[in-house]
């Protein structure tokens, strides 16, 4: 090859090299939804967060797929969404300290806390009772606290499991820690079924958005 062809190809390589470098990766379409809770612990209140994500994996039909990552000290399953990808993460590490999972493995797929989903236990709504809030405190809950520390942002999108709350305030590590009653673990198939479906409509509106060019 003559020099000067070579230095027309050289050229031409900067340039999309270049391009490839100054184009940041688009927002969005993929999404990072872990379920908080104490691994080894699962059927109990504070571990609904788990059971929920659980659910979310056999309705995407990533059940069976779920692999340990010794990085993050998490259980993944990755699964498509339309042209989206979830990211699916239980913890093994306990509740106190999931922030440093979540935050090691958006760091691995390059999200943002935005880019976050939490699915947590709640104490202040009654079994059954759902809800899907855009930041804000921790309020006492201990894994959420983690994740606010560890990924240094409130932005996460969380969903709330309500588990109610003890008649007695001194009971309440013991109420969170323990298993649902055979009355409450009734109910829990459909509330684990609405969870799902409110994540997955969630997850695919924000999907489809357009991006925008800035």
């Amino acid at each position: 090859m003559q020099p000067s062809r070579l230095v027309r190809v050289g050229r031409r390589l900067s340039r999309t090299i270049s391009r490839c470098v100054l184009e940041p990766r688009p927002p969005g379409k993929r999404w990072l939804v872990a379920g908080l809770g104490n691994p080894g612990l699962p059927g109990t209140r504070h571990s609904v967060g788990m059971a929920v994500v659980g659910q979310l994996a056999r309705r995407l039909g990533v059940a069976e797929s779920w692999t340990r990552d010794r990085r993050c000290a998490a259980d993944l399953a990755l699964a498509p969404l339309g042209d989206a990808q979830v990211v699916l993460l239980r913890p093994r590490r306990f509740m106190n300290a999931n922030g440093l999972s979540v935050a090691r493995a958006a760091e691995l797929y390059g999200l943002t806390a935005e880019e976050v989903y939490l699915v947590h236990d709640e104490l202040d709504k009654p079994l059954g009772k759902l809800a899907l809030k855009l930041g804000g405190s921790a309020r006492g809950h201990n894994g959420v606290r983690s994740c606010i520390s560890c990924l240094n942002s409130s932005a996460m999108l969380r969903l709330l499991v309500g588990i109610g709350r003890p008649t007695h305030p001194g009971a309440v590590e013991a109420y969170v820690l323990g298993c649902f009653s055979p009355a409450e673990q009734e109910l829990l198939p459909p509330l684990l079924e609405r969870a799902t479906d409110l994540l997955l409509d969630h997850i695919h509106a924000r999907s489809q958005r357009p991006i925008l060019v800035t």
